[in-house]
């Protein structure tokens, strides 16, 4: 199962396309495969920075920081199919 984090902040404006652009990847690709879940950075300070966390939104799959901006549908799907590669 691909683990993927999406880290937000409050009045951040592009987070919400990237959980919306998440979501409907995931659910193109199959939901069953990935368990996905939102990080408030805030709330969630440590854990951010130990990932290298800067900026808002960032995703981290598998435990590695992927994308430190919003990234196309294209790059995102991208690197989702690449992380389910081995993965059964």
């Amino acid at each position: 199962m691909t683990k993927i984090e999406v880290f937000t902040a409050p009045g951040c404006g592009k987070c919400g396309k990237a959980k919306d652009e998440l979501a409907a990847i995931v659910d193109r690709l199959g939901g069953e495969k990935f368990e996905w879940r939102e990080v408030n950075i805030l709330q969630e300070m440590d854990y951010a920075i130990e990932l290298g966390v800067l900026s808002t939104p960032s995703i981290a799959i598998n435990g590695e920081l992927v994308f430190t901006a919003l990234p196309s549908a294209k790059q995102l799907l991208q690197a989702l199919e690449n992380s389910m590669e081995g993965v059964s």
